[in-house]
């Protein structure tokens, strides 16, 4: 009876357990949030990318210094 007594009042495997929930409900905020921004991030590269092409080609037109 008494291993029973410690068992129910042991809270370090609790505390573990807590631990766990907490990074599993970060974890998965995180995905839904990334799942969200991704197409925005995307676009958002997609154009400095067109823009930083479209600079190039055309030279920049300085002398450099």
């Amino acid at each position: 009876m008494s291993k029973l007594k410690q068992f129910l009042v042991q809270e370090e495997g609790a505390t573990a357990i807590e631990y766990g929930l907490i990074v599993a409900l970060v974890s998965l905020a995180v995905i839904v949030g990334l799942n969200a921004l991704g197409p925005v991030l995307g676009e958002t590269f997609t154009y400095i990318a067109e823009q930083v092409t479209a600079a190039t080609a055309e030279g920049g037109g300085g002398d450099g210094g």
